[in-house]
């Protein structure tokens, strides 16, 4: 495949597609540890490839909203999850064009602000807000600060020599 096929329309509708399906799948294989104050979400490692790919920051969001959808999370989870992971998204496409390093900030920095008032509001916890940042933001960091740079190191050794070859 070549470079104009990734920057036309159904390439990038594609893209952001098989990047939805992915957050998805991922999510619901490891459901039981990607809800709740104590949550690691393997699929927020794709936070990172808005770095690579602009079709990246809609398919984690509706990929997000789709997962909190079909997993059966109450719907202020599925609004205001998607929304910290859209921003998150946005600000690792902007951050990653400065540095390739603050790629994971964003996505980990709204999480982790986010998602605990979610789960107070949307879910009754009981939890301090303080207690629930620090427990979601672990979390964060491990999936993305952890595994989100592996990924990011392994695309870029390997991404544009695959993706533009000729």
């Amino acid at each position: 495949m070549n470079k104009q096929y990734y920057q036309s329309r159904t390439g990038f509708i594609t893209q952001s597609a098989l990047i939805a399906a992915l957050y998805v799948v991922l999510t619901m294989i490891v459901a039981p540890i990607a809800f709740g104050p104590i949550q690691f979400r393997v699929s927020e490692v794709l936070c990172v490839l808005p770095y690579f790919l602009t079709s990246a920051v809609p398919g984690v969001t509706i990929g997000c909203f789709l997962a909190n959808l079909l997993c059966g999370a109450a719907s202020l989870d599925v609004v205001f999850g998607s929304i910290a992971t859209l921003i998150g998204a946005v600000g690792s496409y902007y951050l990653g064009k400065k540095n390739k390093w603050l790629v994971c900030v964003p996505p980990i920095l709204s999480n982790t602000i986010i998602v605990p008032w979610v789960l107070r509001y949307a879910y009754g916890s009981t939890d301090l807000i303080p207690y629930a940042m620090l427990t979601v933001g672990i979390g964060e960091i491990l999936a993305i600060g952890v595994l989100g740079n592996i990924l990011l190191v392994t695309l870029e050794r390997h991404y544009k020599a695959v993706l533009f070859a000729k």
